[in-house]
């Protein structure tokens, strides 16, 4: 009959670690997230040739036409 009891130990072990296994992964996915969040400035470079987006006299006759 003692040995009902005794409560067991490895159960509250058990939890223990897993309590401490969660704290520790929240601890270090927070770590993560801002070691990622770190943002590069771009280069500012005058000299930029990009082929974007230009509105020419043949675009803005196109856009008469709608």
């Amino acid at each position: 009959m003692s040995e009902q009891n005794k409560p067991n130990q490895s159960r509250r072990q058990l939890l223990k670690n897993i309590g401490l296994s969660v704290a520790a992964s929240t601890v270090i996915s927070g770590t993560a997230t801002a070691v990622q969040a770190k943002v590069e400035q771009p280069e500012n470079n005058k000299n930029d040739n990009t082929t974007g987006y230009r509105e020419t006299q043949h675009v803005r006759d196109y856009y008469e036409t709608l």
